[in-house]
């Protein structure tokens, strides 16, 4: 099934940790099919005093459900030097969210599919829709229409990774 995870790191070398966690996806099972160009962008959320974050999309294929997908990323970010915990948005060597997978809807304890910021963040999007300009989330809400509404989200495309 065609799946879409973010990545995010605003620790160390961060264009490292962003291919090295691609890298590891696949050591997982997950193939990477496609990765967006790397993006600059400032903190949000509750801690707005921590280094820039440095965010990407890769478009996926994968037979894992759900929470075996969110399993395999969150043993990414474990091998990457992420401890569990810490505080909600703050500073991180790496962050790897699943972000749509195929049409499916889904809720646990542990994941929301699809991921409730993916329309509220434009350092998603932009990388999303460079992936796929058509892209829409089960509902048939399309993201590209969705852009306008965070464009004062700063986020400037940083290049490859």
């Amino acid at each position: 099934m065609r799946g879409y995870l973010g990545l995010g790191s605003n620790e160390g070398d961060r264009a490292a940790a962003l291919r090295s966690a691609r890298e590891r996806l696949g050591a997982e099972g997950i193939a990477v099919v496609a990765s967006s160009s790397a993006y600059e962008t400032a903190p949000q959320g509750e801690i707005l005093d921590q280094p820039d974050f440095l965010n990407a999309c890769l478009a996926v294929e994968s037979d894992l459900d759900p929470e075996a997908l969110l399993d395999a990323c969150k043993r990414v970010e474990r091998a990457l030097g992420r401890q569990p915990g810490g505080p909600r948005h703050g500073p991180r060597p790496i962050d790897v969210d699943v972000l749509l997978l195929g049409d499916l809807v889904h809720r646990s304890e542990r994941l929301t599919l699809p991921h409730p910021e993916v329309t509220a963040r434009a350092f998603v999007l932009a990388p999303l829709l460079e992936l796929d300009p058509e892209l829409a989330l089960p509902d048939g809400t399309r993201l590209a229409d969705r852009l306008a509404a965070v464009a004062d989200q700063p986020v400037r495309r940083a290049g490859p990774f």
